[in-house]
C-alpha cells in the first residue's frame, strides 16, 4: 500500500503549525512533510515529531535571503546565497532527521538566459549533492506547471529530467507533483511507468483547485494502485488544499486507515 505523508503546510490547517503534528499522528498518518518550517526552531519540530511517533519525509530549501527572494539555486550571481540557503537546510534537515531536500530553483529573470540559469543550477547542484550525500540525503527537483507558478525554471519532468542527467549524481532525483504533472503534461499513468526508478518522491492534488481525491478530475484510486504493481516504496505526500475541514478532505483514505481520529 502507498505510504502517505501529511502535508503540514497544507493539511490542518485550522490550527497552528507546531499543532499539526498532533493532528496528523491523531488521523492516523506516521510521517509529514513540510514547505518551509524555518521560522520554528529545529528543536521544536523535532520534539513533536518524537511525541507524536512521526518521521519528517520531505521539506523544501528555503526560497532565499532577501525580501522577495522565491528560490536561488539557478540565479547566477546568487551562488553564495544559494548555499548560505542550500546548508540552513541541510542543517535543519540533520536536526530534524529529515531525508529528502527538495530545492527550490526560482523563476527566470528578463536579464538572464535560461540556459545560463541552468548551467547555474548544475553546478550549484553538483558541488550541493556531494555534501547531502555525506548525510545520507537525497535531493529533489520538482518541476512546476506554468498556470500556477509562471516562469518557474522547470515546467516539465523532461526539464527536471536533463537536468539530473547533467548533474549526474546518484542523490539527486525528481520529485514527481501528479497535480503539477497533470496540468503540464497529463498522462499520469504513463509517467508512472516511464519514469520509475527516477523519481524519488511522490505528491499529489486534484486538478483543478488542487484539492483531495474525489474532488476533481484525476482518478487516484487508479494510480495508488499503480504505484504499487510498479513497487514504489517511498512516501506519497498529501499536497492539498482541503475542500471542506482537513478531517472531512481524508474520507478517501480510510481503506488505508488514515482519517479516523483516534
Amino acid at each position: 500500500m502507498p505510504r502517505f505523508a501529511a502535508n503540514l503546510s497544507m493539511l490542518f490547517a485550522e490550527v497552528p503549525f507546531l499543532d499539526r503534528f498532533a493532528e496528523a499522528a491523531r488521523a492516523g498518518f506516521s510521517a509529514v512533510e513540510f514547505q518551509n518550517p524555518y521560522s520554528f526552531p529545529a528543536i521544536d519540530i523535532r520534539s513533536r515529531l518524537e511525541t507524536h511517533d512521526l518521521v519528517a519525509v520531505q521539506c523544501n530549501s528555503p526560497t532565499g535571503t532577501r525580501p522577495g527572494d522565491n528560490g536561488l539555486a539557478a540565479l547566477p550571481g546568487r551562488e553564495d546565497d544559494f548555499w548560505t540557503c542550500f546548508q540552513q537546510a541541510l542543517d535543519y534537515a540533520y536536526k530534524i532527521g529529515c531525508k529528502r531536500i527538495r530545492i527550490v530553483c526560482g523563476h527566470t529573470p528578463r536579464e538572464d538566459s535560461r540556459e545560463r540559469m541552468i548551467q547555474t543550477l548544475v553546478d550549484n547542484l553538483q558541488r550541493a549533492a556531494p555534501l547531502a550525500a555525506t548525510q545520507g540525503v537525497l535531493l529533489l527537483l520538482e518541476p512546476l506547471n506554468q498556470y500556477d507558478a509562471p516562469g518557474y525554471l522547470l515546467a516539465t519532468t523532461g526539464e527536471a529530467i536533463a537536468v539530473i542527467d547533467r548533474v549526474g549524481c546518484d542523490n539527486l532525483m525528481l520529485q514527481l507533483d501528479l497535480y503539477h504533472c497533470q496540468r503540464s503534461e497529463g498522462d499520469l499513468s504513463g509517467h508512472l511507468r516511464r519514469l520509475f526508478g527516477r523519481y524519488g518522491h511522490v505528491q499529489f492534488s486534484n486538478s483543478p483547485g488542487r484539492h483531495e481525491p474525489g474532488v476533481g478530475e484525476i482518478h487516484y484510486p487508479y494510480l495508488f494502485a499503480l504505484l504499487d504493481q510498479l513497487g514504489y516504496d517511498g512516501w506519497v505526500g498529501c499536497e492539498y488544499f482541503p475542500s471542506t475541514t482537513s478531517q472531512e478532505s481524508l474520507n478517501w483514505a480510510r481503506e488505508w486507515g488514515i482519517g479516523s481520529c483516534n
